[in-house]
C-alpha cells in the first residue's frame, strides 16, 4: 500500500507485474488533508508493505502504527535521508519567527526519488526475495530514467541566470527543488495548504518582488490563495502559472513523476525568463 502519489509510481515501477500496489492516498489530494477511513484500514490490513512519504507529512503515523489492522511493515521513506528545514508561520509571533520543522516535500529532488526507488526495491525484496532480480532490474531501469530527468532539468535551468532564480510560491514545498536547481525561494505561505498568510509577510514579499524585479509568482494546483489579486495588483508580477506541489495529478502531463518535474520546470523557467 502507498500513502503518497510518488511512491505509488515508484513501487509499480520497481514492483512490475511481480507486486500489486494499492494507492490510498490518490491522484489529486491534498496529502496534508488526507486521514485514513475505516474502509483504508481494511484495506492496509490485507498489505505487506506500507509506504509513507515520512518526514512528518503524514500526522496520522502513529495512529497507523497502533491500529490492529496494520500488519504489514510500514516503511516512512523521506526519513531515510537528509531533511531540509522549514519554517512555519506562526501568527502569536512575528514572521520569520516560526519553529523550524522538517520539510516533507523531499520528492522536488530528482536524486531524492533515485534514493527512493532504492529503498523500495530493498523492501520488496525483504518480502520477496524470489523476485530480487527483477526488482533490481526495474529499479536500474527506473533511476536511470530518472538520471536523464536529471539531466534535462539542469540544462533548462541554465535558460534562466542565477540572479533570476528567485522563486516566489504560495505553499513552501519547493525546498528541495531550490537546491537541486540553485534557487532562491520566497514562500507566500507556510507548511500548509491551509496556512493563511500574515499582511506583513505579503507586504515582505511584494517587497522582494519589487526589489529583485521578479517577473512572476506561482501557485500550486490545490489551493486558490485569496492573496494573489493583491500581490499582482501591488507589485506588478504576473501569475507564471499552476505548479504541482504535493503530488501527481489525477490526470495529463503530470499524472507520472517526470512529467510533473517536467511540468514544474518549463512553468518556472519560461515563466521568468
Amino acid at each position: 500500500a502507498s500513502l503518497s502519489t510518488i511512491l505509488t509510481e515508484v513501487a509499480r515501477e520497481v514492483g512490475g507485474d511481480r507486486v500489486q500496489v494499492v494507492a490510498l492516498v490518490k491522484p489529486g489530494t491534498d496529502p496534508h488533508q488526507y486521514e485514513p477511513k475505516p474502509a483504508d484500514l481494511k484495506e492496509l490490513a490485507t498489505c505487506r508493505l506500507v509506504l509513507a512519504s515520512g518526514k512528518h507529512m503524514e500526522g496520522y503515523i502513529t495512529k497507523l502504527k497502533e491500529s490492529a489492522g496494520v500488519k504489514g511493515d510500514l516503511i516512512l521513506v523521506g526519513d531515510r535521508f537528509p531533511s531540509l528545514k522549514m519554517r512555519t508561520d506562526d501568527g502569536e509571533k512575528p514572521a520569520g519567527k516560526g519553529s523550524m520543522v522538517e520539510d516533507p516535500h523531499w520528492w522536488h529532488s530528482v536524486e531524492n526519488v533515485q534514493r527512493a526507488a532504492q529503498i523500495v526495491r530493498d523492501e520488496l525484496t525483504k518480502v520477496s526475495p524470489e523476485a530480487k532480480d527483477d526488482f533490481s532490474k526495474n529499479a536500474s531501469v527506473y533511476v536511470a530514467g530518472l538520471e536523464s530527468l536529471k539531466k534535462w532539468a539542469k540544462h533548462k535551468v541554465t535558460e534562466l541566470p542565477r540572479e533570476k532564480r528567485i522563486l516566489i510560491t504560495s505553499h513552501d514545498a519547493f525546498q528541495y527543488f531550490a537546491k537541486e536547481n540553485g534557487f532562491k525561494i520566497q514562500p507566500v505561505q507556510g507548511l500548509s495548504t491551509e496556512d493563511e498568510p500574515s499582511n506583513k509577510k505579503v507586504s515582505q514579499i511584494i517587497e522582494v518582488i519589487k526589489k529583485d524585479g521578479v517577473k512572476a509568482v506561482f501557485f500550486g494546483s490545490m489551493e486558490n490563495p485569496k492573496v494573489t489579486k493583491e500581490l499582482m495588483r501591488e507589485s506588478g508580477a504576473k501569475v507564471g502559472g499552476t505548479l504541482y506541489a504535493d503530488g501527481l495529478a489525477a490526470r495529463g502531463e503530470a499524472s507520472t513523476y517526470e512529467g510533473m518535474v517536467r511540468h514544474n520546470i518549463t512553468t518556472i523557467v519560461d515563466a521568468l525568463k
